[in-house]
């Protein structure tokens, strides 16, 4: 498999290279007023976000596209000089950074500028201009100062919206509040093709076909970022992103998946890394080399909060026993198989004996805690999950309580559903020692509208004793993090097939400091 990316890389050569990377956006100075060539066509369709906010930083994005479910996004093949400006206040009397950056054709015309110098722990407004069209206002917030002790934060964390199955209501709810961060574990779109959904134009070719190439990656970006409560989320706070696997295509470990030879899958693998990152805020770091993507990092809040940001797909062992749900046994113990790779374990384990924050969280893709779904003696778990990385979860977790790491949370997505979990260090033994707490948060719209408690749901409560909290329903979690404790708020739609539903809290669970799980939940 290694050998086949080097030859990926080796066969690939310079046209590869350029095709796959490009000419990167070029920040230079701006002259304090704007001027530019009207043009009717409005190129921000896509809107505006933020993301990776550090305490002198913070990334903002855009990108043209006029037409932006046409190839290029109706944009001509040539460079274009956006201007950007960053102000303390919203009607941009006072401009702190401005500056012009190009949008190349290489990058589909998106445009990531690292905007440095700004203060810490505080709320800016953006904006783009290009060709005498301004873009919307976003929003964002730079982290505190690495030594800050932060009285409370705020966040938000999601996962899973496919586009056709509903509405997306729940960002409508999230843009109302008052986030710090917004976190965003995977499956920002789906690859798959589909018939028909709930939405009006779902059996359209741009979300009915399936995505290999990049133009066409290029156009499911396009087409689930036209949504407006989407685009106002983005807007209204900074983003942290990773992926999982719907950014690529379903269940995908590393170079390995049934759809194609590991030598055709990496140049779908590079397609589709390359469009992610044209289409999220994210920094110069995280551009793609072809099928690699530096995707784990880490974002501080001060001394309140770490959080490591993980990737359990691009370097995980193949799925055990062919993937599903099956019982687990050798294959799933076996040290030698791993979900993230010795190297980004290795970084999560040193990073946490040397943090001096609070709370240590793991924001990944999905859930630690071992999830049996079968009723009775039998144990099935998914092979998809960390139960199906067994040795790599006991590491993880073990090296947790060897370095007693202080407040251990884990925030994932992936399971379409909300689960609550005391994290174990043995799970088949409820006696065991407990080292954190999981909360798992639901799906945007993928499910459709769901139930407050299906039978699947009841069958997890029954039988992993660890677990607190379920719940079937469409929506995302809300965090309030202070020193003493970690409120996390429940959120769901009633119904996403429709427009307009209702958002409420379903739960209300709490972490106390220096108390590992869950120790309070309120419905």
């Amino acid at each position: 498999m290694r050998s086949t990316r080097r030859n990926f890389l080796t066969v690939s050569g310079a046209a590869a290279a350029l095709a796959l990377a490009g000419n990167l956006p070029e920040i230079r100075a701006a002259a304090a007023g704007w001027t530019g060539r009207p043009d009717r066509r409005d190129p921000f369709t896509l809107g505006v976000a933020s993301g990776d906010p550090l305490p002198d930083a913070v990334v903002i994005w855009t990108r043209l596209a006029p037409d932006p479910l046409a190839p290029f996004g109706g944009m001509d093949r040539r460079p274009v000089e956006v201007q950007w400006q960053v102000a303390e206040d919203e009607q941009f009397h006072r401009v702190v950074r401005h500056g012009t950056a190009k949008a190349q054709p290489e990058s589909s015309h998106s445009v990531h500028v690292d905007v440095r110098g700004l203060r810490p722990w505080r709320h800016y407004w953006y904006r783009f201009r290009v060709n005498g069209q301004l873009s919307p206002v976003g929003r964002t917030k730079t982290a505190p100062a690495y030594d800050a002790q932060l009285a409370s934060l705020s966040l938000a964390f999601a996962s899973c919206q496919a586009w056709w199955e509903g509405w997306y209501t729940a960002y409508a709810d999230m843009a109302k509040r008052d986030h710090d961060v917004v976190f965003f574990l995977g499956d920002y779109i789906y690859e798959f093709g589909i018939d028909r959904g709930i939405r009006p134009h779902s059996n359209e070719p741009y979300i009915t076909q399936q995505t290999v190439t990049l133009d066409e990656y290029r156009q499911r970006y396009a087409a689930y970022k036209l949504d407006p409560d989407l685009q106002n989320a983005h807007a209204r706070a900074p983003w942290v992103v990773t992926l999982d696997d719907h950014e690529v295509v379903d269940n995908w470990a590393d170079e390995a998946h049934p759809s194609a030879p590991p030598a055709q899958f990496l140049v779908r693998r590079a397609n589709a890394f390359r469009a992610y990152w044209e289409h999220m805020p994210l920094r110069l770091a995280q551009l793609p080399k072809g099928p690699d993507m530096q995707l784990y990092r880490r974002i501080r809040y001060g001394r309140l909060a770490e959080f490591s940001v993980l990737d359990t797909r691009q370097y995980r062992s193949d799925q055990a026993y062919g993937d599903g749900t099956k019982a687990p046994g050798p294959e799933t113990k076996d040290p030698a198989r791993t979900i993230t790779g010795a190297a980004q374990e290795k970084w999560l384990l040193d990073g946490w004996t040397a943090s001096q924050s609070r709370w240590n969280v793991m924001a990944h893709q999905t859930a630690i805690a071992r999830l049996d779904t079968k009723d009775g003696p039998e144990v099935l778990v998914p092979m998809d999950t960390w139960d199906g990385y067994e040795a790599s979860r006991d590491r993880v977790l073990g090296g947790a309580a060897q370095r007693k790491v202080r407040n251990l949370v884990s925030i994932a997505g992936d399971l379409h559903r909300s689960v609550a979990s005391d994290l174990k260090l043995d799970f088949t033994d409820p006696s065991s020692a407990t080292v954190g707490a999981e909360f798992v948060g639901t799906s945007i719209t993928s499910g459709i509208d769901g139930q407050d408690l299906d039978a699947g749901g009841a069958t997890l409560l029954r039988e992993n004793p660890h677990m607190k909290f379920g719940n079937f329903q469409r929506g995302y979690v809300s965090c309030t993090i202070t020193p003493r404790q970690w409120i996390s708020d429940y959120r769901v739609v009633d119904k996403v097939s429709v427009q307009g539903g209702t958002v409420s809290t379903r739960a209300k669970l709490l972490v106390e400091d220096g108390r590992p799980g869950i120790s309070e939940v309120q419905q």
